[in-house]
């Protein structure tokens, strides 16, 4: 009896071990496919819509058009220098995320929109720019006219613009991110203190989004 159920234990421990290893060998290439499959971005950078054509000017005087910013990641804001609302905490965040990108300038272009156009020309851009020691590489600050600007806030970021009863420009605080293609992918709020490491993030799923393709 004790010889029979020896013999018979042998072949039921070879099947177990057997059946560990073909599942160790399953798992490993599935991970291992894992690895190697294209990157996908998160939810909530799936594209939205994509940016129409622009043609504003910096604070230095230099055209900027929508094609000029095809091939960067960009990340925009919405500000006039006159403002004491939200803009200087926006403002602020933009400069954090600037110093956090010095790696990546190359591939991500920061944009401040005015929404006060008719105050805020290139002279006075070029100043303010200048005050918070915005660098101008990585940096611009957008003017144009007020229909170019409404257009491209409104029409093309999708973002309320208003006027007050006093005149003051009633606006966004989110920052919004737009792919290399011209896509608009997601937002984030200005005044919120997990803005700009929620935006790093986004912002390198975006650029690893582009190495897979």
């Amino acid at each position: 009896m004790s010889d029979a159920s020896g013999r018979g234990s042998i072949p039921r421990l070879g099947w177990a071990v057997a059946f560990v290893a073909t599942a160790v060998l399953i798992a490993f290439i599935y991970y291992s496919l894992q690895s190697i499959r294209p990157h996908r971005v998160s939810e909530h950078l799936q594209k939205i819509a994509p940016v129409p054509a622009f043609h504003l000017t910096d604070q230095d005087g230099k055209s900027v058009t929508l094609d000029d910013l095809k091939g960067k990641i960009w990340v925009a804001n919405f500000i006039f220098t006159r403002c004491k609302g939200p803009c200087p905490l926006t403002t602020l965040r933009m400069s954090e995320l600037s110093r956090a990108l010095k790696k990546t300038r190359g591939d991500v272009q920061l944009i401040s929109f005015t929404v006060d156009p008719e105050y805020d020309t290139q002279p006075v851009l070029h100043e303010f720019a200048k005050q918070i020691s915005a660098n101008p590489d990585n940096w611009r600050f957008l003017t144009g006219s007020s229909q170019a600007i409404q257009d491209i806030v409104v029409k093309g970021l999708l973002q309320p613009l208003m006027k007050e009863p006093d005149g003051t420009p009633a606006h966004s605080s989110r920052i919004v991110l737009v792919d290399r293609r011209g896509w608009l992918r997601g937002y984030e709020d200005g005044i919120e203190a997990e803005a700009v490491q929620k935006l790093m993030v986004d912002i390198g799923e975006l650029l690893r989004e582009n190495q897979s393709k």
